[in-house]
């Protein structure tokens, strides 16, 4: 649903304007279904790292409150990280029930991640304090959770608040994580690139190999990684 904020240019005196600018603002659905469903928003991160844990989060928010920051809910990639880990404490204070889980890389090994993204959503589910009706699962897939319905939305992160709010905990939560990894490893450089695939953290495997926390099923040693001095970037690539 698009809300428009009214922005124009207003005449002050002879030499003075006030600019505003028309531009559409996102606001997220609450719910999936109508009624009193208490309903858990749930998504991962962290599916597509070479190293340490995917996360997931399950958020039920409370039914009869809306708070000033549910406005400011979204996608977590496409907010800062100053805004996300702001928005996670107005989360973990305000929300009915929450709760974050961790699969490592040796369950991500042992069973491909596929699995433990869903186990790792499992374990969140688990964890609530209070047991909702309805899964709301970001994504097209999901290994169904006995004696709880479920529905699938693509990119669900940006259209319902639950699973915002889900998307957000469970990125700063394994963000935080990697921050101590990093101490343990600042080769890798994961206090920027959180173990992603970048161009900075493929090049310092090359250099450097894998480290403990690397996922050996993923193909962190490819053909196509080649070592680019001469461009800058190795230190370029966080």
């Amino acid at each position: 649903m698009l809300k428009w904020k009214i922005m124009f240019k207003v005449k002050k005196n002879k030499s003075q304007f006030h600019t505003f600018i028309l531009s559409p603002t996102i606001m997220l659905q609450r719910n999936f279904q109508k009624g009193n469903n208490v309903e858990a928003g749930v998504d991962e991160a962290g599916r597509g790292c070479l190293a340490g844990p995917v996360a997931a989060a399950a958020v039920i928010l409370h039914p009869k409150k809306k708070y000033k920051w549910y406005n400011e809910l979204n996608d977590s990639k496409v907010l800062t990280a100053s805004k996300r880990n702001e928005l996670r404490w107005k989360i973990e204070n305000d929300a009915l029930a929450w709760s974050v889980a961790f699969v490592d890389h040796h369950e991500i090994d042992a069973i491909n991640i596929l699995n433990a993204s869903f186990l790792a959503m499992h374990r969140a589910v688990i964890s609530l304090q209070q047991k909702p009706n309805l899964l709301v699962i970001d994504g097209n897939r999901f290994k169904a959770f006995k004696g709880i319905d479920h529905v699938c939305v693509v990119k669900g992160d940006g259209k319902y608040l639950h699973i915002a709010a889900a998307s957000i905990l469970a990125k700063t939560h394994r963000d935080e994580l990697m921050l101590n990894m990093h101490e343990e490893y600042p080769v890798y450089g994961w206090n920027k690139n959180k173990a992603y695939a970048t161009l900075f953290h493929r090049n310092a495997i090359l250099i450097n190999g894998l480290s403990p926390y690397h996922r050996k099923s993923f193909h962190c040693f490819t053909s196509q990684l080649e070592l680019n001095y001469e461009k800058g970037t190795v230190n370029n690539g966080l």
